[in-house]
């Protein structure tokens, strides 16, 4: 083995080595969730998603208590690993998600206003990571996200609605058109190559339809009277 080979495989592990260490977004984890769902759940997901893009104006209430409740049910999870390890964890959960969703329905204008700070971080690291900027630092993309969102969900209260049942509405119509790709032989090989080494392809995925909603969403409620929040 030549000096030359010797140095190009020096450079490519390093390579190799630089970017594990700089990644961040856990695409392998949302891949194996994405590949477990069956034909059925996918569809669902489909259906579910498709309802949250086009009426997610009409049903944000229960968006937002069923997305605090996993929030609370998160932290809850956390609370009880810290506090008395893995024994409670079931309890802790249990009492989180209760407690998050119950708050959810009084305090309703502050926990849209919240869920639209977190869609607009969400939005905003996508384009980060479309863009194949260093991972390391996509938290910075995330925070001017998280702050655009949080401002403009305080001064346009129903545009944080629909960028935020949108955004969930796109999450889940993503997840089960490549769940139902994958389930075809045909497709499976040239969408792992898309999701792994094309960068855009999923946030390009994510967004797309969460513009399509925001714009459908906002006409629907011009043309409706009965809508109040």
């Amino acid at each position: 083995m030549d000096g030359m080979t010797i140095l190009a495989e020096t450079v490519k592990k390093t390579s190799e080595t630089a970017q594990a260490e700089e990644a961040v977004v856990p695409i392998d984890l949302l891949w194996d969730h994405i590949t477990s769902l069956n034909l059925l759940e996918a569809l669902m997901f489909v259906s579910f998603g498709a309802i949250c893009i086009f009426y997610g104006w009409r049903v944000f209430k229960m968006l937002v208590v069923i997305s605090f409740a996993l929030l609370g049910l998160f932290f809850g999870v956390v609370a009880a690993e810290k506090v008395s390890g893995e024994n409670h964890r079931l309890i802790g959960g249990l009492v989180g998600m209760g407690l998050f969703g119950f708050l959810s329905l009084p305090l309703m204008r502050w926990a849209v206003c919240v869920l639209g700070a977190i869609a607009g971080g969400i939005a905003t690291s996508a384009i980060w990571y479309a863009c194949g900027l260093t991972e390391t630092y996509i938290w910075a993309g995330a925070l001017v996200g998280i702050v655009a969102g949080g401002m403009i969900s305080f001064i346009v209260f129903k545009i944080a609605v629909m960028l935020f049942s949108s955004l969930a509405g796109s999450s889940l119509l993503v997840v089960g058109v490549l769940a139902i790709l994958y389930l075809y032989p045909e497709t499976t090989e040239q969408l792992q190559e898309l999701v792994f080494t094309k960068k855009w392809f999923l946030p390009v995925m994510l967004l797309v339809p969460t513009a399509a909603g925001v714009f459908l969403q906002n006409k629907f409620v011009k043309s409706s009277h009965e809508w109040s929040v």
